[in-house]
């Protein structure tokens, strides 16, 4: 009797031996291995292993079938049980990425193209109305003007640097609209994150402070960016991550600007903004460019105010020092979550330069 397919899951970092046999697998399949990936779903038949999907949040990449089994209802199994290990874990909401050619084989798990990078890589999601929906969303606060911005930051946490950015966007702009990152894979919670910024461009007029979400600067669109430090910046990953912005957001807003700081300490950073004006200006027929304004950034003693100074000050204990970086409204939360009750009104005493 024909040995019988096999499902199960593999936790990559708790099974070397089957790590080594699925970027076995995927080595063949001219895919690399991706660390990242938390949960690999595989398929033996007998000892063989002969499919493998993984899973990083609610993120699929490093699909592959071994050449005997293409074409055959394996695809469709190994799709199904990915999918319900997602949903078991709570990712309802997925994307995937896949070569441009391999589209249509994904359609027959129910995912959808966003955007796609040519011969080089696609994104896709599992629902055909969710970017839709969201943009449609973005319409209802659309502000008309002959000159819309957009900044798209961190602010882990909100600086001085953040708010001069802002200010010089918004004096520049009919309307403003400001998105903050909503990752959790930052010192500062989202729900901080979001509150600092919004205390702190509270004073600018025509502005907009949005929600973020998972079409910009998410670990779907853009892992790079959580991962600094450890790799260089993946050039694919940008441009899927701007071509969202490009044709999606941007045109849900009429956004025909956006402005970015100078980056002299991070590469990363410093590679997503130069990049940004390739993506987003280039002539494209499929959605208006945008033009990249660059402001420098502004300085404390020749040093570029940085959230990242920020929170190197943090680790020293040094309140003092980080109050010449950060409006009174960031200040307060630092010395709430990091000060004492008897250093508060030296910390707060004077003005925020």
């Amino acid at each position: 009797m024909p040995a019988e397919l096999r499902f199960h899951t593999v936790h990559a970092s708790e099974s070397p031996q089957e790590s080594k046999q699925i970027e076995q697998l995927l080595t063949e399949s001219d895919l690399g291995w991706d660390s990242r990936v938390e949960t690999f779903v595989v398929c033996r038949k007998g000892a063989a292993l002969v499919a493998c999907a993984g899973i990083d949040r609610n993120v699929v990449k490093c699909v592959a079938i071994s050449p005997a089994f293409r074409g055959t209802s394996l695809s469709l199994q190994l799709g199904g049980e990915l999918l319900k290990v997602a949903m078991e874990r709570g990712h309802f909401h997925l994307f995937l990425y896949t070569k441009p050619d391999n589209t249509v084989f994904f359609r027959g798990w129910g995912f959808y193209p966003l955007v796609e990078v040519r011969d080089k890589v696609a994104l896709m999601e599992n629902s055909p109305i969710a970017i839709r929906r969201y943009c449609s969303d973005l319409r209802a606060l659309r502000k008309h003007g002959g000159k819309i911005g957009c900044i798209v930051m961190n602010a882990n946490p909100f600086t001085l640097g953040h708010r001069y950015l802002a200010d010089v966007a918004a004096e520049s702009c009919d309307w403003l609209h400001v998105f903050i990152v909503r990752e959790e894979a930052s010192m500062f919670s989202y729900a901080e994150r979001y509150e600092l910024a919004s205390q702190g461009l509270s004073h600018i007029k025509n502005i907009t402070v949005h929600h973020g979400s998972e079409y910009i600067v998410s670990r779907a669109t853009f892992p790079s960016y959580f991962l600094k430090g450890k790799c260089t910046v993946d050039q694919c990953f940008t441009a899927i991550d701007l071509l969202l912005f490009r044709e999606h957001i941007a045109p849900a807003l009429e956004i025909t600007y956006r402005y970015v700081g100078t980056e002299p300490a991070c590469p990363v950073t410093s590679r997503y903004n130069k990049d940004m004006k390739h993506w987003l200006e280039t002539a494209d027929s499929r959605s208006p460019s945008i033009e990249v304004v660059v402001v420098p950034r502004i300085t404390l003693r020749g040093s570029p105010i940085s959230a990242s100074e920020v929170r190197r000050l943090l680790q020293n204990k040094s309140l003092q020092e980080i109050k010449k970086l950060v409006p009174e409204t960031t200040m307060r939360q630092l010395i709430s979550r990091f000060g004492d009750q008897r250093r508060e009104t030296e910390m707060t005493d004077g003005d925020d330069h």
